[in-house]
């Protein structure tokens, strides 16, 4: 019977896992997105979205804190480069 238990649980943090990897995906895709568009204040917003889910992310153990750590490194990337290209 433990094993049943414990299979049933994995099941359930399995779904809340997923959800909250895919939403910090695509809130980083978007983020990319909108740095690709040229608008500076969207792309803020974006960006500080996906680092905010990123974070959550790491700190929910979903994924390690050094893979979150990366992610935000490469979005802060692109947006300082985004920055630095429109002379902000």
């Amino acid at each position: 019977m433990p094993a049943a238990k414990t299979t049933r649980a994995q099941q359930r943090k399995r779904v809340i896992n997923r959800h909250v990897r895919s939403t910090s995906r695509t809130a980083i895709k978007k983020a990319v997105a909108a740095i690709a568009t040229g608008e500076h204040d969207q792309s803020v917003a974006t960006v500080a979205k996906a680092i905010s889910l990123l974070d959550r992310a790491a700190t929910k153990g979903v994924i390690h804190r050094n893979n979150a750590a990366r992610r935000k490194s490469r979005l802060a990337k692109l947006r300082k480069a985004d920055s630095a290209s429109q002379g902000l």
